[in-house]
């Protein structure tokens, strides 16, 4: 069938073209050779001015009337000598349409953004670029599986310091408010705990931690509990204990907090609520709340799970944060979740919903069409007949693509066989090192903190290499927030290699095999294998 028909869109005339206040075609036309920009405004004008010659500018500001040239029959093109002049004597510099001011809604900006191995990319994004579009360029272009699991993560590596960025946040706004030379950057990385607060199966908020729990004296649905946090006639709280680090000094005191709608509170007076005990700590609406990545050595927390709320005005340095510490990760993911629905409401909800509907919506349907011009030349062929024919119906091609994918699996089963001692031996060691959740070798410590900062949510893996046994391999999982370790060991039986974690009673053929069962049944784990971690290159 004979393909689309692609014709390039002519390019508009600029502002300056469309100033002199007669309507132009949508079209482009060449400039007339004949008359100079005055005769062709109406009106008598400086003598006409080639683009081979450069711009005469007038030392002085002092000239006669008749001939003082209009900004609205200049040329469009720049000063050649910006050094010359100043823009109080400059018509081209001094005109509306490019004076000086602040930036305006289309400015371009210099994005720089890394990746979890330290490579740096450079982006050109306007001033409503939002964390969300920022991600989707990178996702395109580092040609990485698409998800709402990518992120763009604000880091202060001075202070150990970062959070998440929200997807409506625009990304030139947050790295206007960073110091002069201070060491704050952007990270692409997964974020898989970004929205396990609006999942019904996610126990994020313990009981104890909320009032409504309390003065109801029942449990609470998850979902009714962030109706009641979304809904502003609704007067939720969260309240617990958390160490608080005193202005100035290094001592850490226990106080009883209070998060409210208003703001952060804590009292002076054991649990007391009454307002004469109650003390101002924080505003919600002027700060952002932030992980402690290295808490106990640059604070000197008293345990690994303090957090950090940064008021808008506090730029740089130490002075002025507001630092917090927990007494473990539930309570810490509790205090961050319930501080994001209490800033952004129903923001952060409209956020999840449209994060959901782009990943259930095909790709052939986005309003941005992701592929080049040479993808949407191809098209889908059904060869089961005699001859073959176009498939137009998208599920069809959808369900052709599923039957095509389940026919190439049947014809490799034999990488799922037990393979004999003379040929498959060497692939079945070496097939897993193409895989994205397999690291290589990383050591427990690494692996530890590249989970949690891709999010303590359950079914989150990977697998390495064993640094005690060479020949085996682990895998790392995390269940309730924390990180488990299985050790994977090769055997080999009558000349064939198999490997296991349940001393040979499940056999697999190779490290991928093992993945996949996994991902369908739990198995001797605590859970499936929902995420795994990976690290793009940028």
């Amino acid at each position: 069938t004979r393909g689309p028909t692609w014709c390039q869109t002519p390019s508009l005339p600029t502002d300056n073209a469309m100033e002199g206040g007669a309507q132009q075609s949508s079209l482009w036309e060449p400039p007339e050779q004949d008359g100079s920009p005055g005769e062709r405004d109406g009106g008598e004008g400086p003598p006409e001015v080639k683009r081979s010659q450069p711009l005469f500018i007038h030392g002085s500001s002092r000239q006669p009337p008749q001939e003082e040239p209009r900004a609205s029959s200049l040329p469009s093109i720049p000063n050649p000598f910006p050094e010359l002049c100043s823009p109080s004597n400059s018509p081209i510099l001094s005109s509306p349409a490019l004076g000086q001011g602040p930036p305006r809604e289309g400015t371009s900006h210099v994005v720089k953004v890394f990746g979890e191995d330290g490579a740096c990319r450079s982006l050109e994004a306007s001033s409503g670029t939002t964390a969300r579009q920022l991600c989707e360029t990178l996702v395109r272009r580092t040609r990485a599986l698409h998800d709402h699991s990518w992120a763009l993560v604000e880091l202060h590596q001075h202070l150990a310091l970062e959070r998440c960025l929200e997807d409506h946040e625009s990304v030139v706004e947050v790295q206007s408010s960073w110091a002069p030379g201070a060491d704050s950057r952007f990270v692409f990385r997964k974020n898989f705990a970004k929205y396990e607060l609006f999942k019904s199966n996610t126990s994020l908020f313990p009981e104890v931690m909320v009032s409504s729990c309390l003065e109801a004296n029942k449990s609470m649905a998850h979902s009714e509990l962030i109706q009641n946090f979304l809904n502003s006639g609704s007067c939720p709280e969260v309240q617990g204990f958390l160490q608080l680090r005193e202005a100035g000094r290094k001592v850490w005191k226990r106080f009883h907090f209070s998060l409210r709608r208003s703001g952060l509170y804590y009292s002076t007076k054991g649990t007391s609520k009454d307002p004469r005990h109650l003390q101002y700590f924080a505003d919600l609406t002027e700060s952002n709340i932030y992980y402690v990545t290295q808490g106990k050595k640059l604070y000197g927390t008293p345990t690994e799970f303090g957090f950090c709320i940064k008021p808008h005005k506090v730029r740089s340095g130490v002075k002025g944060l507001k630092l917090l510490c927990s007494e473990d990760e539930q309570s810490r993911s509790c205090w961050m979740a319930a501080f994001r629905l209490f800033k952004y409401g129903m923001q952060l909800y409209r956020n999840y919903q449209q994060a959901q509907a782009r990943l259930s919506q095909p790709p052939w349907i986005g309003p941005t069409p992701l592929r080049s011009v040479s993808d949407n030349a191809l098209v889908a062929m059904d060869f089961s007949g005699c001859t073959g024919r176009v498939i137009e119906n998208p599920n069809e091609v959808l369900t052709a693509a599923l039957e095509e994918a389940q026919a190439w699996r049947k014809k490799t089963t034999h990488r799922y066989s037990l393979p004999a001692a003379c040929h498959s031996s060497p692939l079945s060691a070496a097939i897993h090192r193409t895989q994205p959740w397999f690291h290589g070798r990383i050591s427990r410590e690494d692996t530890q903190q590249l989970i949690g900062r891709q999010g303590l949510v359950d079914g989150v893996f990977l697998v390495r290499e064993s640094q005690r046994n060479p020949k085996g391999f682990v895998l790392s999982l995390c269940h309730l927030q924390r990180i488990k370790h299985y050790l994977i060991l090769p055997s080999e039986e009558e000349g064939r290699l198999y490997f296991t974690m349940d001393d040979g009673q499940t056999r697999f053929a190779d490290l991928i095999q093992l993945v996949e069962f996994h991902q369908i049944n739990r198995g001797i784990l605590p859970c499936k294998l929902r995420h795994y971690c990976t690290c793009v290159a940028l």
